[in-house]
């Protein structure tokens, strides 16, 4: 017996991709861009200030990082809150000893418990929104009314503290349902970093407007190396200094590279880690005007995507 012809067909089989999100591209094929100063590496640096609720309640899934323990999880909640206590501080030293810029993920939620915190580091660079807290992880398991909810009361918070309007979009651990992306656009939102399947910023489509995927690297964060690949300290700092040398020989003979780079104070901000962001820090500066360090928009501006346009 012969198999049924609907399961050897599929709509949507095509070259490229079976999806209208964004076009398919290859990077190798794409044109190239041009970093200012005709750096070869552009550095994206983005700290994850963040909230984990004592108590997680949420109806989809457990972020990373979240308490895990039965209630109360002290131990895992005085550590996540000690990264806003003393580890910000200590990267915050970092990157201004070697001169980085940075950008901040918020979580709403601390701009409520820490407004000093996220007042000096509005004052410092850009800052992003990084959902209500690090338990409204966006998925499927949510009404479209609550997860609206989420995103409006976290921009409005976000907004009262923000020296411009805020813009950007990382949600808690880069989670998404399948209508995000339009809420996003929706609420005003112009670009967000939770799609990792790239390494320079697209152009992303939604019913509700265009938006710019900034490709925030899963592979190189500070959590995701240390905490779920358990790798050494020494062993994350080798991988980001291994990272910006190839993605810098890349840039020198086919055009700019992005290093993005994605830090958790209550992680990296330990006393027996910091020193191995120093030394990544050390290896970046040592490129001099090779590496560009900005903002995440002024990277998407540099690359040239306008939010009205539909592709590369």
């Amino acid at each position: 017996m012969s198999l049924d012809e609907k399961f050897l067909s599929y709509e949507h089989l095509r070259h490229g991709m079976d999806h209208e999100r964004y076009d398919w591209s290859m990077l190798e094929r794409r044109e190239p861009v041009t970093w200012p100063g005709r750096a070869p590496l552009a550095l994206w640096i983005n700290v994850c200030v963040e909230h984990f609720p004592l108590n997680p309640q949420s109806p989809g899934f457990k972020a990373p990082g979240n308490m895990t323990m039965p209630y109360p999880d002290l131990r895992h909640y005085t550590l996540r809150d000690y990264g806003n206590r003393v580890g910000i501080f200590r990267v915050l030293e970092a990157l201004d000893g070697y001169g980085f810029h940075a950008s901040f993920a918020v979580n709403g939620e601390l701009v409520e418990r820490y407004p000093y915190l996220t007042r000096r580091l509005a004052e410092r660079g850009e800052l992003l929104a990084h959902g209500w807290n690090m338990d409204c992880a966006h998925s499927s398991a949510l009404d479209e009314d609550t997860e609206r909810q989420w995103i409006r009361q976290t921009l409005a918070v976000l907004g009262r503290m923000s020296l411009k309007p805020i813009r950007g979009w990382l949600g808690p651990a880069r989670s998404q349902s399948s209508r995000t992306p339009e809420l996003l656009a929706e609420a005003g939102i112009q670009w967000c970093a939770d799609w990792v399947n790239d390494e320079l910023p697209f152009h992303f489509q939604t019913q509700s407007g265009a938006l710019v995927n900034l490709p925030l690297s899963l592979e190189l964060e500070d959590r995701f190396i240390i905490n779920d690949n358990l790798h050494s300290e020494t062993e994350y700092a080798e991988q980001l200094i291994d990272a910006a040398d190839c993605l810098l020989a890349e840039g020198r003979e086919r055009g700019g590279r992005l290093l993005a780079l994605n830090l958790h104070p209550w992680v990296i901000g330990q006393p027996h880690r910091i020193g191995q962001l120093e030394r990544v820090l050390e290896h970046l500066r040592d490129f001099g005007d090779q590496v560009w360090s900005a903002a995440p928009s002024e990277i998407i501006a540099a690359a040239g995507l306008a939010l009205e346009g539909s592709s590369r």
